[in-house]
């Protein structure tokens, strides 16, 4: 790895050009503090590796950190024109992303150790280079920032509406050839065939890892900062229109040809083909741009990455970077936090006794029960611990109060309820009004507020009420269950919780106001059993 200098070797006068290398010292403690970050950190880089396995919109991450190597690499001779002096700024930011780690592993907030590694890695950067050096290795060590998978409360959300957008939009495509076709949230419904756009056709599964390689080709791409902004930005709406294209087509070939093409390896061909039609797009899109603005040249010149060769002559000087004291206090910083966070290793969550749902009651008071059950990819998506699902019906209301309780033994590994409100609109239910109400104390326990839902698809309306029981408190603003899940996994050790859900279909024409009448007459048996169930 080098630099390539032009030399006339006749000349009088010769130019002597001074070279920067690093110790051996150096590279040895920046290997001491690479070894130790991953010592540290192997369990959450555990946790990042089986999520690329398992998660196809993650796959892309093996990629990632081979990329952020090689571009460090190709970024060799151009350390070695210049000394680029150590920065001590390096330990504030060591130490932030230390502390980032230490309550990411209290916690097990997996987001926070992934975001902890990254910042670690700009430290180390400041630590050997300085700023100078830094503003360079800042992008390729920002790549991996696409590796790190979405939190899964902000993934469900996003999934949900990707789902409903490429629906909409499918249905659009197939209508345009033809077909008649009706739509009812994600299913698609073609008369004897029936498409339902799951969590795995999205589109996420395009969006996330095309925001990556739209980041790399935005690196590569050697023109104005605009044009690189356009060409991330773009990624969103290609991935989702194509995304949407490929549901249309799929819609289409089922139609013509059987529902086999739905499944199988013909469905996988049909992602991989699209996805690279979206990589041919970004590659169409900058070779447009580069005929556009006052910055144009061809794009051969403008796209790609150069790797010289460092050409020595005897009047040539080098010199040895001095020893990197912030780099030695990085390493210092690394190794008492593993040490630290290795002493409480042994730490085991508390997750209190409680009774599981089979033995729920089947009758309260009145109220007869019918049971249900989620199917499996339903409880694969919640990764639930236990749930009630049942029916109660009351002879003098005639309606049913569905009763769901979904509990989580704990929730550090991200697994956590799934608000109703990202789920029903996936089945075609639309929201016509939300309110936050509060319900009134009862013997057990004190007044709290809960969610109020009125939901409608096409002539049937429901009235859902739901809220979170998390440790003794009952919430219904989900940014505050967050909190509390953070502040009591770092405190308590604890993250057990669930979500309680309530729904009640509005019949013959009845006023809401029943509904609520029936609802709250549930409640009013059924609460004082949940802390058997859901623990205080």
């Amino acid at each position: 790895m080098s630099v390539s200098t032009d030399k006339a070797p006749n000349s009088q006068y010769t130019e002597h050009l001074t070279y920067w290398r690093f110790s051996v010292t150096s590279w040895l403690l920046l290997a001491s503090a690479l070894v130790l970050m991953i010592w540290a950190y192997y369990g959450g880089l555990e946790n990042l590796v089986h999520r690329w396995e398992v998660e196809e919109e993650y796959n892309h991450g093996y990629f990632l950190p081979l990329v952020t190597l090689t571009f460090l690499w190709q970024l060799g001779p151009t350390f070695a024109r210049q000394e680029f002096p150590p920065s001590w700024s390096a330990l504030v930011v060591a130490g932030l992303a230390l502390v980032m780690f230490v309550v990411g592993e209290l916690s097990a907030i997996y987001l926070l150790i992934h975001y902890s590694f990254i910042l670690l890695l700009f430290a180390l950067s400041l630590a050997l280079v300085g700023w100078s050096g830094t503003r360079l290795t800042f992008a390729p060590i920002g790549i991996l920032v696409f590796s790190i998978p979405i939190p899964y409360f902000l993934e469900s959300t996003i999934t949900s509406k990707l789902q409903l957008l490429s629906s909409k939009f499918g249905v659009n495509l197939i209508r345009l050839c033809d077909i008649p076709v009706f739509r009812e949230g994600n299913l698609i419904d073609l008369g004897v065939f029936k498409l339902e756009v799951v969590e795995a056709c999205s589109g996420l599964t395009y969006l996330y890892p095309l925001l990556g390689f739209g980041a790399i080709c935005a690196y590569l791409y050697h023109t104005s900062a605009w044009k690189r902004a356009a060409l991330m930005v773009s990624t969103i709406p290609i991935a989702i229109l194509l995304n949407s294209f490929r549901i249309g087509m799929i819609g289409f070939l089922v139609k013509y040809f059987g529902s086999e093409q739905a499944e199988g390896f013909l469905h996988d061909f049909e992602g991989f083909a699209v996805f690279m039609v979206c990589v041919a797009i970004l590659f169409l899109e900058m070779w447009a741009l580069t005929f556009v603005g006052q910055d144009r040249r061809p794009f051969s010149e403008v796209f790609g990455l150069t790797f010289d060769v460092v050409e020595l002559s005897p009047q040539d000087q080098i010199k040895v970077r001095s020893l990197s004291k912030p780099l030695i206090a990085c390493v210092g910083l690394i190794a008492a936090a593993g040490i630290l966070t290795a002493s409480i290793a042994n730490r085991s969550e508390i997750k209190p006794e409680r009774a599981y749902f089979s033995a729920f009651p089947r009758s309260i008071g009145e109220w007869q029960s019918k049971p249900d059950t989620l199917g499996d990819e339903v409880l694969k998506t919640l990764d639930l611990t236990d749930y009630l699902l049942a029916d109660f019906t009351k002879p003098a209301t005639g309606a049913p109060v569905n009763f769901y309780v979904a509990y989580y033994e704990s929730q550090r590994k991200g697994s956590s309820p799934h608000s109703p409100t990202v789920c029903l609109p996936g089945g075609g239910w639309q929201i016509v009004n939300m309110s936050r109400q509060t319900f009134p104390g009862t013997d057990t326990r004190q007044p709290f507020q809960f969610n109020r839902v009125l939901i409608r698809k096409g002539n049937s309306s429901q009235l859902v009420y739901y809220w979170f029981e998390e440790r003794g408190r009952v919430m219904a603003d989900e940014y505050q269950v967050k909190w509390y899940l953070f502040r009591d996994a770092l405190i308590d050790n604890r993250t057990d919780g669930a979500l309680v859900r309530v729904i009640s279909p509005i019949v013959n024409g009845e006023p809401v106001e029943v509904a609520d009448q029936r609802i709250n007459a549930f409640l009013a048996g059924a609460l004082p059993l949940l802390p058997s169930y859901v623990p205080n």
